[in-house]
This record gives C-alpha cells, sequence and structure tokens, in this order.
C-alpha cells in the first residue's frame, strides 16, 4: 500500500494499492479527480494538479530502541504463548497421571496387588512420564514468563 498527498492539500491522504508507480499514482489523481467532483475538495488547487504534484508519504521506521522493545514484546508474548500451552498439557493429564501415582504407592505396600492393578501400572507409566516432564517444562516456563510479564506489562503502560 503506497499513499499519496499533495503539497497544497498536506491533510488528503490518498491510498492506492500496489507500489509507487505511474499506475498507482494513476490511481491518486482517479481518486482525487473524484473527490474534486463531489465537492469534498476544492478544484482551485494554486498550482493545478498531475502525477508529479503527487507527493508520497513515506511511513516512519521506528528508531533502533523501538524496534527492540518490539521485538521484545514478539518475544513474550510467545513465551507466554508456550505457558499457555503447557499448562494446557499439564491440566488435561494430571487427573489421570495422580490416579496413576497412586498405583505407584502400592508398589510399596505390604499388600498384594491385583494382575489388574500392576496392568494398569505398567500403562500408566507412560501418562505418568508424559505429565511429570510436562510439569517440569511447565514450572520453568513460568520462571521465564514472569519477565515476560514484565516486559509485556512495561509495554503497555502498566
Amino acid at each position: 500500500m503506497v499513499q499519496y498527498t499533495l503539497a497544497q492539500a498536506p491533510d488528503l491522504v490518498l491510498p492506492v494499492s500496489g507500489k509507487d508507480s505511474a499506475k498507482a499514482r494513476e490511481k491518486a489523481l482517479d481518486q482525487l479527480i473524484a473527490l474534486i467532483d463531489e465537492g469534498c475538495l476544492s478544484n482551485a488547487l494554486a498550482d493545478g494538479f498531475g502525477a508529479e504534484q503527487l507527493v508520497e508519504i513515506k511511513p516512519l521506521t521506528p528508531s533502533a530502541t523501538v524496534q527492540q522493545q518490539e521485538d521484545s514484546v514478539v518475544e513474550a508474548i510467545q513465551v507466554l504463548n508456550q505457558l499457555a500451552t503447557l499448562k494446557v498439557k499439564v491440566q488435561a493429564s494430571r487427573d489421570e497421571a495422580l490416579q496413576v501415582r497412586q498405583l505407584v504407592d502400592l508398589l510399596f505396600a505390604d499388600a498384594p496387588m491385583t494382575h489388574a492393578q500392576v496392568t494398569d501400572l505398567k500403562e500408566g507409566f507412560k501418562v505418568l512420564k508424559s505429565f511429570a516432564q510436562s510439569n517440569l517444562r511447565f514450572k520453568e516456563a513460568r520462571a521465564q514468563a514472569e519477565q515476560a510479564r514484565q516486559v509485556l506489562d512495561q509495554a503497555l503502560g502498566q
């Protein structure tokens, strides 16, 4: 998207899709003529108007400091997104993992275990392992997310 204005009417903005080109300038002139025909703009422009009178409005480029701050915000959002993903994963497997954990306690009890309990335990080790790993990653991510939250709060002006 390119935007044009006129030196005689700097508050006028004529947006045109594409890049600065002769064709884009023609489209901007068409918009200008339409505005004059609709009575939204005076046709008494001091020097007349043509494609060469159109001034391209260049977007402001952020300073290095602002760019660094924007990058920090993007990184913070990514960290917080990862934390949210891990939290959902931990919450989804917590109940099942705690049931398997109770079966682990039966291994250390003097009472005998049934064949079904042993089978459930062996099948549950995968769930227990997945939950434990996700929980460890979640705890680590939460520590990193504290700093990400501070970066976001600072960017939001809080």
